[in-house]
């Protein structure tokens, strides 16, 4: 018989009614149609989810609203190298326009990507896995500078990538020192077969006039 692995459910669910009670906007008053504040930068979508575009500077909250655009390229994402699997000419090209547009200046500035390669074996319940994701992300986003999160779905043997963009690496550090990301974090072992993650740095330089992608380097 094979085990199957399961999370404790309604511990979760009351992690994530506490940082819903406890974020720093009241949600109940958040107007998910002002775009012009509050943003969708996941496939999660409730208030609590949403970017406060307000507490970003202008550089921040431009690439933030460019990212919206970020869509994968390829359907072997999971194995394939990480700038060829995002339109990312796309989204820095929304980026260009935006301050173009807004006549904001936009002053070169560098982000913290986490790229989250991983497998699953057949025994992991993959919805356990989301239940987790999503009260971390929830969290994550109250601790600010969180532009954009990403996941895929597992391909046929199980593998996936899922991705972060920061405003910092600090932002990215603290966020995860979070109790729902510590407890999704302690069910990586269980719950993942393989697991590794990739830390890039997105430089765009001044007036978004051009880009690259490299490695980080502390």
């Amino acid at each position: 018989m094979t085990a199957v692995v399961t999370t404790a459910p309604l511990g979760v669910d009351l992690l994530a009614q506490s940082i819903k009670e406890n974020t720093a906007i009241n949600i109940a008053e958040v107007d998910i149609n002002n775009t012009d504040r509050f943003l969708v930068h996941s496939p999660y979508t409730e208030p609590e989810h949403l970017l406060d575009l307000e507490t970003l500077d202008d550089e921040n909250a431009l690439l933030a609203r460019a990212l919206s655009q970020m869509e994968c390229l390829r359907a072997d994402y999971a194995t394939a190298g990480y700038v060829e699997s995002f339109n990312w000419d796309q989204v820095l090209g929304e980026l260009k326009r935006l301050v173009q547009s807004t006549g904001k200046t936009f002053k070169e500035t560098s982000f913290y990507i986490v790229a989250f390669r991983s497998t699953i074996p057949p025994s992991t319940i993959y919805e356990d896995l989301g239940v987790l994701d999503k009260a971390a992300h929830a969290e994550a986003n109250q601790f600010g500078g969180f532009l954009k999160y990403w996941f895929g779905s597992p391909d046929s043997e199980g593998r996936n990538l899922a991705t972060c963009v920061w405003r910092s690496r600090p932002d990215a550090v603290k966020a995860g020192h979070g109790q729902a990301h510590r407890r999704a974090s302690r069910a990586t072992a269980s719950m993942y077969s393989f697991w590794k993650i990739d830390r890039h740095r997105l430089i765009v330089r001044d007036g978004a006039e051009s880009w690259e992608i490299v490695d980080w380097v502390d």
